[in-house]
């Protein structure tokens, strides 16, 4: 593919930088435009393709909107035409938008925006680079864990060199009541700037300092507040203010910006510890090699076509939570006030929590375990301040988006596993208060008297029914863990609540009121969004499946595994709707939507009801047509690497259908081999050996050590302990697939359209 050859002459010449390409250049694989661009009826993914490095504060790339919002969350866009300038920070693949601040543009005439084209345009992991059209300026953008770093070339040589400089530029300020409270620009040297925004939104009142250092003397400025402008002063405070720098004319002006969410002085002390002294050229190789490092404990091998999409997929799981600690160890803790960490800890933020506890953070204790501990710890000091776990916190405050507590299977996830490091006894504290203390969409008054959520008197109520259902499971392993045998007993009945929403004749779970009534009339195929209906983003076919507790009764319920299965079939085959669907839902195969996660683990459930064969065959399904190396590469929002996250798991052929139990259901691999790098220097190895060539996606049989697997379960502790895991695949299923009049529903063939769709 013409784009991989590029990908690959960029991290060539590396070479000669002085800085050598690693043996194992698997960043080389990255795509950063995969996700970034939807095509007609789908989306992209909400990915952006700037520069950061693994779990960076800094994310620096390019926005394509004056405004971004809902349809742009990351700022960029691939099919605008129109650069206007480069942020310092996003987020990534989220269904809303934040952050998107400091923003800086290179010009010659005082523009606020460029054309740009693709051909113009590259990037690699920890690199970008586009063309303005404009004014023929070329920018090249990388980073640091805290410093975006910049080099404008400037071709028209008969103008001056300027930047702009925007810290009114944010998300769309009509959404989530965001407001500029406060600003200030400042010129410190001949070279030298700083300054700070004090901004509210979707994250409340984010603090956000900078300092940054030319290359060359500035030798004229304009500030500006509201329609006033003032030249060649020091100091400008307000709330709209941007500013433009006049170098002369010159060939290149490189600019570091370090960011800080503390103060202007931990942003200079950023640049000073991280990127003094270096040159553009040495940071761009250091951050691509600080990429082949994160993406190297995954060494795959299988077709290009996949280890593209794998890779890049890998990629996106490791760019947020970020790093929300300065270079000294100091944080802005909730309350506002400056912590200091002990040495050798980081904190983080922007925890995506209902969408990233399913598969990114199962994910993270295998290939990221000291960062994991990081996170747990990060969570814990919000429970100091609040009196629960974040729920989504986006720089260091949450914002309450969503529903549940699912800090609390991460938390209790990386303490089963072993995570060293972890405070157990404040954890568990942490974990108890956050399902006991209510707060929003968590009445547990409520839940304690009712044993549901009754409609009338919390929204979202089957759906909050049972994913709290899902806490408090976890909440029991925990407690058992521990030999708290009464806590243990309070969370496992709770646990069992969601049995007080199931509908004895329909077999979905309904919603009902405070009196104990079903709420009629009941319409399983109709969607909710985030309140004012039963269901969160979904409906009641899709949520009747998330009982990840306690599967083998969800199958009782249902009637027994044939009865199950049947059920599954029409999940996956109808094409029945009802009214409209919810923005979120799409990824479509049957009534199943991979573009929205309540979906993620069901096609694993056939696996765990007596029928593997179907469970492979639409794993191998999902894969092969809703991921792909276009722009419109997923089929949904990635969240914060959670739509990534799946199909990293799903290519090495298995998943955490719970992702609190230490266990993975076997699937159907795509890799052909893998090693996994584990601490110690330990190494788990996946080999796959095929009958019936690429198209041999079904399992005969799969070996652990040498010894048949018996089951479909997989345990984390035995791939923690390293060895070999052994697939013997076929073309011919052994046992019941879904026939043929239900395939041509979703026929491998829609793969090829896909590809077609390549940007």
């Amino acid at each position: 593919m013409e784009i991989m050859k590029k990908q690959y002459l960029w991290a060539l010449a590396f070479c000669g930088l002085g800085h050598a390409v690693s043996a194992q250049d698997v960043a080389r694989y990255v795509d950063p435009f995969i996700g970034t661009g939807a095509v007609a009826q789908s989306l992209s993914g909400n990915n952006y393709p700037g520069a950061t490095v693994p779990f960076g504060m800094v994310q620096l790339s390019p926005d394509t909107r004056e405004a971004p919002d809902w349809g742009q969350a990351s700022g960029y866009d691939y099919n605008d035409k129109t650069i206007f300038g480069f942020s310092h920070t996003r987020l990534s693949g989220t269904g809303a938008s934040d952050f998107i601040d400091i923003l800086m543009l290179p010009m010659n005439e005082n523009r606020k925006e460029s054309r740009f084209t693709h051909e113009k345009e590259d990037a690699v992991p920890g690199y970008y680079r586009v063309l303005l059209q404009d004014d023929s300026i070329n920018a090249e953008l990388t980073a640091t864990q805290r410093v975006g770093v910049h080099r404008y070339t400037y071709y028209n040589k008969e103008k001056a060199s300027k930047v702009f400089l925007d810290l009114d530029h944010s998300a769309n300020k009509g959404s989530w009541g965001r407001r500029v409270i406060n600003a200030q620009i400042r010129q410190v040297g001949p070279s030298a700037i700083e300054g700070y925004r004090i901004i509210t939104g979707w994250g409340k009142l984010r603090k956000i300092y900078f300092y940054a250092e030319f290359s060359q003397p500035i030798v004229a400025s304009e500030m500006m507040n509201d329609n006033r402008t003032h030249r060649n002063i020091a100091v400008v405070n307000g709330t709209n203010l941007k500013a433009v720098f006049d170098f002369g004319r010159q060939d290149v002006v490189e600019c570091k910006l370090a960011i800080s969410p503390v103060s202007i002085e931990n942003a200079r002390l950023n640049l000073r510890t991280e990127a003094d002294g270096k040159s553009f050229d040495a940071i761009k190789s250091q951050a691509y090699e600080a990429w082949n490092k994160e993406l190297g404990k995954m060494q795959v091998e299988s077709g290009e076509h996949e280890k593209e999409i794998f890779y890049t997929a890998l990629y996106h799981t490791m760019i947020q939570p970020n790093v929300m600690s300065d270079a000294n160890g100091e944080y802005m803790a909730a309350d506002y006030s400056v912590r200091r960490l002990p040495v050798g800890q980081v904190h983080y933020s922007t925890f995506s929590l209902w969408d990233t506890f399913r598969a990114a953070h199962p994910l993270y204790t295998m290939l990221e375990p000291e960062r994991s501990t990081d996170f747990v710890n990060s969570m814990i000091r919000q429970y100091d301040y609040y009196g629960y776990l974040p729920i989504w916190q986006l720089w260091g405050q949450d914002n309450y988006c969503m529903i549940g507590n699912h800090a609390v299977p991460v938390v209790v996830d990386a303490i089963l596993k072993g995570l060293p490091g972890i405070d157990v006894d404040k954890a568990y504290e942490a974990v108890k208060m956050s399902l006991t203390t209510p707060h929003l969409n968590s009445p547990f008054e409520v839940w304690d008297q009712y044993g549901y959520m009754p409609e009338d008197l919390q929204t979202q109520s089957v759906s909050i029914t049972l994913e709290q259902s899902f806490d408090d499971w976890c909440a029991a392993q925990l407690a058992k863990h521990l030999n708290k045998a009464k806590d243990y007993e309070f969370f496992m009945k709770r646990s069992a609540y969601y049995r007080n929403l199931h509908h004895p004749e329909t077999k979905f779970f309904q919603p009902k009121n405070s009196k104990g009534e079903w709420i009629l009339p009941f319409d399983p195929y109709k969607y909710g969004a985030n309140g004012g209906y039963p269901f969160t983003e979904g409906n009641g076919w899709q949520y009747y499946w998330y009982v990840p507790q306690n599967i083998p009764d969800l199958i009782e319920l249902t009637g027994g595994e044939d009865a199950f299965c049947k059920r599954l079939d029409e999940f996956f085959t109808s094409d029945e709707t009802s009214g409209a669907k919810n923005d979120n839902a799409s990824g479509f195969v049957g009534l199943y939507a991979h573009g929205n996660e309540p979906s993620h683990h069901v096609a694993y459930l056939y696996a765990m009801a007596g029928q593997p064969a179907k469970t492979q065959q639409l794993v191998e399904h999902i894969k092969r047509t809703l991921y792909n190396t276009s722009s419109s590469g997923y089929a949904g929002n990635d969240d914060c690497g959670e739509m990534s996250a799946w199909y990293v798991f799903s290519a090495l052929g298995f998943y955490p259908v719970n992702p609190a139990s230490g266990e993975y259901v076997i699937g159907s691999p795509t890799v052909d081999h893998a090693e996994i790098m584990l601490p110690g220097g330990k190494k788990f190895t996946i080999v796959v050996k095929r009958k019936g060539g690429a198209g041999a996606a079904y399992v005969k049989s799969v070996k652990l050590n040498g010894h048949k697997l018996d089951g479909y379960v997989l345990k984390h502790a035995d791939i923690m302990k390293g060895g070999t895991l052994e697939f013997e695949m076929v073309a011919r299923p052994k046992g019941k697939v879904l026939n043929s009049s239900a395939r041509d529903r979703f026929h491998d063939d829609l793969h090829h359209v896909v590809l077609l769709l390549h940007r």
